[in-house]
């Protein structure tokens, strides 16, 4: 009788995904110590305040940014060539998207961080490390969707 050998978790896992792991566990272990997904949900459903105005522009400008990543990484199919993504500066579509998409992260996270800790009991402190928690946890889940390859014949 022989006992089933049982494959390590390393080995089954490719190295992309445990490199996403390292922004998804922290990011959603923030999120959740923090409580940051209910705070920021109970800021959304505030009637005609300046917290719900807030919520709702730092949801805008991180849906932007959800479009703006998928976008960059559907380049390939969309335009059916392949980008070179470390020269981004020199192709003209990534060169319009990325400073869009940069711009779009950096403002939207400073409106989230601003928002939890102006109006809710977290802090400003507290916000920031929430908000930093709440993006990490997307950008390590946005990073696990493959990126396709152009076929060439």
């Amino acid at each position: 009788m022989t006992i089933p050998r049982i494959k390590s978790v390393g080995r089954t896992i490719s190295k992309h995904t445990v490199r996403q792991l390292k922004f998804i566990i922290p990011g959603a272990a923030i999120t959740y110590v923090f409580n940051t997904h209910r705070v920021f949900l109970e800021l959304l459903t505030r009637q005609g305040q300046w917290a719900r105005l807030f919520a709702l522009a730092s949801t805008g400008f991180e849906g932007l940014v959800i479009i703006l990543f998928l976008y960059v990484l559907l380049v390939p199919w969309i335009h059916g060539l392949e980008p070179d993504y470390r020269s981004w500066r020199d192709s003209g579509i990534l060169s319009s998207v990325i400073p869009i998409l940069t711009t779009a992260i950096l403002v939207g996270w400073s409106l989230l961080s601003f928002t939890l800790g102006r109006w809710s009991n977290l802090g400003y402190l507290e916000g920031v490390v929430g908000a930093s928690g709440m993006y990490a946890l997307t950008f390590g889940l946005l990073g696990l969707l493959p990126a396709p390859k152009v076929h060439r014949s």
